[in-house]
């Protein structure tokens, strides 16, 4: 176990970040013109071929809820890459808010709700903190409601989107040795109630989680998928889909984009059809473009817990933004 708990946490970091410069890339022979096979840490590059930025708004009501502030003028413009400012080996930031979210986690020795919103409002107010041009809608419904004088507790809002599965993987790798076996899945399930508002993204959650953890105390990762992840892939699926390549799949059986009801599924099989090679499953995610970055997460997560940190390629640990803070924590945590 303390192999695969830092391995699943490596997982997550890497395989957002590895998708980072192709995060919502539709047209995959766009993809390929301007980054090629990706199969390495790269920076983000202006123009992004598929971005839909021009079509997103967002208006702070006041200063609780100015979580843009300097990246406002980019919205609305036609061309701008999601995450323009990033650089080769950072993360999203979403996944930039799961190191807070460790960070709090080690800072109380637990997982604290309410110390970790306090962290998270800090860190989304704060001019410079993360320098993501993109920032997701349940961010935006968060602090709208934030800047109403809602309690943070108050604050989720509606989203069905696999954005909300983006810290599963942190929560189980720092709690999946917990005594109580149901320790991780609580806290799940609290940690995405503090933001989204869904019936299905709690249950892919919890169905995750239950991934996650059996897979951590040494299960075969395919048949914790067949077991808990029955509900969105299926033994007959896994058969069937894997007959077809992966952009067969992840496009025309299910959708790449960021919905639940998809990504959940695609995610499950790729890390079903790559079990056992992380490099191979997080390169494949990131090549079949769509909403990589956060399919990416819980696709690394899953082949990171099965492998293990010896199994995962040197380069993605060293590559990493930050590697040697997360080194230093990983191993204060695990030794």
């Amino acid at each position: 176990m303390n192999d695969r708990l830092p391995g699943l946490a490596w997982g997550s970091f890497i395989g957002d970040a590895l998708a980072m410069p192709v995060h919502w890339y539709y047209d995959r022979a766009a993809l390929h013109r301007d980054y090629g096979h990706v199969r390495d840490y790269l920076a983000p590059q202006n123009p992004h071929a598929d971005s839909i930025l021009w079509r997103s708004e967002y208006t702070p009501l006041n200063e609780r809820g100015d979580i843009l502030r300097e990246q406002s003028q980019y919205w609305g413009r036609r061309g701008i890459h999601y995450h323009q400012f990033l650089k080769a080996g950072e993360n999203t930031l979403n996944l930039q808010l799961a190191k807070v979210l460790a960070d709090s986690i080690l800072a109380k020795g637990r997982y604290d709700a309410d110390e970790y919103l306090t962290r998270y409002i800090a860190f989304m107010l704060t001019p410079g903190q993360h320098r993501d041009t993109y920032v997701e809608e349940y961010h935006r419904k968060f602090f709208t409601a934030y800047a109403r004088g809602q309690a943070p507790r108050q604050c989720a809002g509606g989203d069905i989107h696999i954005g909300g599965l983006a810290h599963v993987g942190i929560l189980c790798a720092f709690l999946a040795a917990d005594p109580d076996p149901d320790a991780a899945r609580a806290a799940v399930r609290e940690h995405i109630t503090l933001t989204h508002r869904s019936d299905e993204v709690l249950a892919a959650g919890d169905a995750l989680a239950r991934i996650l953890c059996d897979c951590a105390a040494g299960a075969d990762l395919r048949e914790a998928i067949f077991q808990h992840g029955g509900d969105w892939f299926s033994r007959r699926k896994a058969e069937r889909w894997s007959r077809e390549p992966d952009e067969v799949v992840i496009g025309q059986r299910v959708s790449p984009a960021c919905y639940i009801a998809d990504a959940f599924p695609a995610s499950l099989y790729l890390a079903w059809k790559y079990a056992g090679d992380f490099e191979a499953g997080v390169i494949a995610n990131t090549n079949v473009g769509g909403d990589n970055c956060h399919r990416g997460a819980v696709v690394g997560a899953l082949l990171g817990v099965a492998a293990g940190t010896a199994q995962i390629p040197a380069r993605f640990l060293s590559g990493i933004d930050g590697a040697a803070r997360l080194r230093a924590q990983f191993t204060s945590q695990w030794g």
